[in-house]
C-alpha cells in the first residue's frame, strides 16, 4: 500500500470509510467552484471518482490520493496524480491535481500534499514531466503552482466546459534544479 507522510498530512490510498467525508467536500460549492463545471458533487458522483481514482492506481502505478491529518486521523481531501485525458493540448499527460475542504484552505496543506507528490511522481514512479492545469482566474490554485516551480507552457480552453486554462508544467531536471 503506497502511503506519503509530510511533517503534518498522511497521503494514502481510498477505504470505504471516506466516501462520506469526501462527498461532504465534493458538496460544497466553494470547493468545487474551479473544478469541472463548478458543479458540486453528491454521494454518487464523489464515489464514482474514488473508484476512477482506485482503478488508475491499479493500472498506472499512481492516482490520487486521500489526504489526511496526522494529528487527528481527519479527511481534508483528495492530492494526486492523474492522466489528463480531456484536453486535446494535454493528451496523455500526468496532471497533479488537488481539492480540499475549504476549512483547511490557507494552511499551506495543498502545498505541502502537492509537493510530495510531485516528488513521488518524479523520483519514485519515474514520470517523465507533470503537469498542472488550472482554470484562468483560480489564484488559490496558481499560487500551488508557484510554489511547486511549475512554469506556465500554454492557455487553451477545456473542451468540456468551455473554460481557459492555464497548463504549468515541470520536469525532472527542473525539479532538481
Amino acid at each position: 500500500m503506497t502511503e506519503i507522510r509530510t511533517p503534518r498530512l498522511l497521503l494514502r490510498r481510498w477505504t470505504d470509510d471516506d466516501l462520506v467525508p469526501l462527498s461532504e467536500i465534493n458538496a460544497d460549492p466553494d470547493v468545487m467552484r474551479w473544478t469541472g463545471d463548478g458543479s458540486a458533487i453528491g454521494l454518487d458522483g464523489t464515489a464514482e471518482d474514488i473508484e476512477r481514482w482506485e482503478e488508475e492506481w491499479d493500472e498506472e502505478g499512481f492516482g490520487v490520493f486521500a489526504v489526511e491529518l496526522l494529528g487527528s486521523g481527519e479527511l481534508i481531501g483528495a492530492v494526486g496524480l492523474s492522466v489528463c485525458e480531456y484536453l486535446p493540448d494535454a493528451p496523455g499527460d500526468i496532471e497533479i491535481i488537488w481539492r480540499l475542504g475549504r476549512q483547511f484552505w490557507g494552511q499551506g496543506y495543498a502545498s505541502e500534499a502537492a509537493h510530495a507528490t510531485l516528488e513521488f511522481a518524479l523520483q519514485d514512479r519515474g514520470v517523465d514531466r507533470v503537469v498542472a492545469i488550472a482554470r484562468v482566474g483560480d489564484e488559490a490554485s496558481a499560487n500551488v503552482i508557484r510554489k511547486l516551480g511549475m512554469e506556465p507552457a500554454r492557455e487553451t480552453t477545456d473542451p468540456r466546459h468551455g473554460h481557459a486554462v492555464q497548463i504549468h508544467l515541470i520536469d525532472l531536471t527542473e525539479y532538481e534544479a
